[in-house]
């Protein structure tokens, strides 16, 4: 049986440092619940606020749009394509802040699929903190071919 990150990136292209999931903690067809712990020893956090380090928001939203990328190509991985195709982020619309996060932080991260048009799909997506929203975002990614 794989580990949460050998599944991880086995779906998508992002590698530590640069990848803010942790593990698929459910999923359906049109919905995927995420998980990611924030160390409190990440390097970004030495110049985000020094001294008092928050979460950068634009982490946050990254975490929000792997978690949807992993449902678009868990999706797809059920019907094999001819050539590789991965996710990759087209359109963000209305990010809102709500709710600091913190290093050392456990949050969860649910994306639904709202709608799909092509290779298009659009989604709304949620982080909490401690059960409360902390950000919310629609967004829209594709699959496209992998650059290799």
């Amino acid at each position: 049986m794989m580990q949460p990150i050998e599944e991880i990136c086995s779906l998508i292209p992002h590698r530590p440092p640069f990848l803010w999931v942790d593990k698929v903690i459910a999923w359906a067809e049109d919905w995927i619940v995420t998980e990611k712990y924030f160390s409190e020893d990440l390097d970004i956090l030495r110049g985000h606020y020094p001294g008092k380090p928050i979460m950068p928001g634009v982490i946050l939203c990254e975490a929000i749009f792997q978690s949807g990328a992993l449902l678009m190509a868990k999706r797809n991985s059920s019907h094999p394509q001819k050539e590789p195709l991965i996710p990759m982020l087209t359109r963000i619309g209305g990010a809102k802040f709500k709710r600091t996060v913190f290093p050392g932080d456990r949050v969860e991260i649910k994306v639904t699929l709202t709608e799909t048009i092509s290779n298009a799909c659009f989604f709304q997506g949620t982080l909490k903190v401690a059960d409360k929203s902390a950000v919310t975002a629609d967004f829209v990614c594709a699959m496209v071919k992998s650059p290799t």
